[in-house]
């Protein structure tokens, strides 16, 4: 009998697959505990109308990262902060300062953690800080810290 899997189900098969299985398991197991659903003309539909949705909402996503990103890239942030006289900086720069500052200077919200810093910013000078906003959309983001 072929099932539409409704759950991920270990050493079974993922969400949304279209699986074998025999009858008394389907019937006994899966369907009363609502883990897979008959795979019927009806569901089938469902189930091809709902994968395209989703596909068609990643894009959007993409499309709407791809904005961001060129946005990112024109942008210049300018960080002021105390500083010593060799160009060492008190304490350092950190993702969640890089963040709130694009918010702030660009009017860009960035989630802290979508900001790839190896380390704190800890000298004064120009930077390039790299954004990951989605699978397959990164820009660089000009990050330039002066003494105050």
């Amino acid at each position: 009998m072929k099932v539409i899997l409704l759950e991920n189900i270990k050493n079974i098969g993922k969400k949304d697959e279209i699986i074998n299985a025999n009858d008394g398991y389907a019937r006994n197991y899966l369907f009363p505990k609502n883990l897979a659903i008959e795979a019927t003309k009806d569901n089938l539909l469902k189930l091809e109308a709902k994968i395209n949705s989703a596909k068609r909402k990643r894009e959007l996503e993409i499309e709407e990262a791809k904005r961001l990103a060129e946005e990112i890239e024109k942008a210049v942030l300018t960080i002021f902060v105390k500083a010593g006289e060799n160009g060492k900086i008190f304490g350092g720069v950190t993702s969640k300062e890089i963040s709130e500052e694009l918010e702030k200077q660009h009017k860009i919200s960035i989630d802290k953690k979508k900001i790839e810093l190896k380390e704190t910013i800890k000298n004064l000078g120009n930077f390039l800080v790299n954004v990951k906003l989605t699978e397959g959309v990164a820009a660089k983001l000009s990050v330039e810290v002066k003494a105050e």
